[in-house]
């Protein structure tokens, strides 16, 4: 897995941005992340879809990788670490936690967040109900009105953009939409679609592959 980076200043604070669908806040030494959705791949098996099985798998070795890259101190997850009721999936995320003991988690509630405990049971975690301050920055799964001089880090639309080649060639990716009071992440799961549609006015794009980031 390659892990290329991209570093921007939010509100005077520098944060590293990563093709591989989070960011890095090196003062904090804090790897911030959206919408995991885990459990969405179970549940879609149990209502007869056929969805392969290796996604969680997949969402969670590079979650792996960048904990061993950047060695955080803290995982905070901005909204939808879970999708919907218990199955297989979540057992599965409890077992791969283990690996970080020492990695505080914090989840900032998302619309797909339960208020059932047995999703949360034997982890360690701090639950925010509605967004998280952390000077310069207020953490919110969605933002529903702008303060005047704050700076928000959210999730929740999967943010993406439409590429146009030559011809009828098109291609959509992934991207983290910058601007002047907002920073809004991509859904961490590879089992989300993407939105092209209402990006916040004057945002600037740094959209990503799996070997490059850029800024468009």
């Amino acid at each position: 897995m390659t892990i290329a980076t991209a570093n921007i200043t939010c509100h005077g604070a520098l944060l590293t941005l990563t093709n591989q669908r989070a960011v890095y806040w090196p003062e904090q030494r804090a790897l911030i992340l959206s919408d995991l959705h885990i459990g969405k791949t179970a549940h879609f098996r149990k209502s007869g879809i056929p969805v392969p099985s290796n996604i969680l798998e997949q969402d969670l070795e590079r979650l792996k990788t960048l904990i061993l890259h950047f060695k955080p101190v803290t995982l905070l997850i901005v909204g939808d670490l879970f999708h919907a009721e218990f199955n297989k999936d979540i057992s599965v995320f409890h077992l791969w936690m283990r690996q970080f003991k020492q990695l505080k988690l914090v989840l900032i509630k998302g619309n797909h967040d339960k208020h059932v405990f047995e999703l949360y049971e034997g982890l360690t975690i701090d639950i925010i109900s509605n967004y998280l301050e952390i000077a310069p920055f207020i953490f919110t799964h969605h933002i529903s009105k702008v303060k005047d001089d704050a700076f928000y880090i959210s999730g929740h639309t999967h943010p993406g953009v439409l590429l146009k080649g030559k011809g009828r060639q098109k291609i959509k990716l992934p991207c983290f939409q910058v601007s002047q009071q907002q920073l809004i992440l991509p859904a961490f799961s590879l089992f989300t679609g993407l939105n092209t549609n209402n990006a916040p006015a004057t945002c600037v794009n740094y959209a990503f592959t799996d070997t490059q980031l850029f800024k468009l």
